[in-house]
C-alpha cells in the first residue's frame, strides 16, 4: 500500500461495519495473516467504540477519522476524534478473570498492536497511534 488509506465515519456506533472491513482488507492488503487481520479489525473497532463512548460520551453527530499506513517494517492505524481528551494512564483495564461485560477493549488492542500511545501534540481532541511491527514474533506483543 503506497498510500495510506483514510476513511472518516460519523460516531455511530451502525458504522463500526464499515471501519471493521476497512481494517479487515487494510491488514490483508499488507500481508497480515488472517489470525492477524481479525485481531485488527477487533482491535481498531474497539478503539472506535470507545472514541464513541468516551471522547464523545455517545454523540452521534461527530465524526471520526482513521487512517491505516503500510511501511517496510511496520503497520499503522491512527485514529482521531475531537473529543474529550484521554490519556492511556487513566484507562482502567480489568481483569481477564473477572467475569462480566465489557472492560477488554484495551486486551483486544494490546493483542493486535505493539505499540499504542497518544499523540500528545494534537491540542483538541485524540490522536491515536497503533503500530504493529511485521515479521516479529507474536510472543513479542507486549501484553
Amino acid at each position: 500500500m503506497d498510500n495510506p488509506i483514510v476513511i472518516t465515519i460519523p460516531s455511530h456506533p451502525k458504522y463500526l461495519a464499515v471501519v471493521r472491513a476497512a481494517a479487515l482488507l487494510a491488514a490483508e492488503i499488507c500481508g497480515m495473516g488472517a489470525a492477524e487481520a481479525e485481531d485488527i479489525k477487533h482491535a481498531v473497532d474497539e478503539a472506535c467504540s470507545n472514541v464513541i463512548k468516551y471522547a464523545y460520551k455517545c454523540d452521534c453527530t461527530r465524526k471520526i477519522t482513521v487512517k491505516f499506513e503500510d511501511t517496510q517494517k511496520s503497520f499503522q492505524v491512527t485514529i482521531e476524534d475531537t473529543g474529550s481528551k484521554a490519556r492511556l494512564e487513566d484507562i482502567k483495564i480489568r481483569e481477564l478473570d473477572e467475569v462480566r461485560p465489557g472492560g477488554l477493549g484495551i486486551h483486544f488492542i494490546k493483542k493486535a498492536f505493539h505499540i499504542i500511545a497518544f499523540d500528545k501534540k494534537k491540542r483538541t481532541g485524540n490522536r491515536l497511534l497503533l503500530t504493529r511491527h511485521k515479521n516479529t514474533d507474536e510472543a513479542a506483543i507486549s501484553k
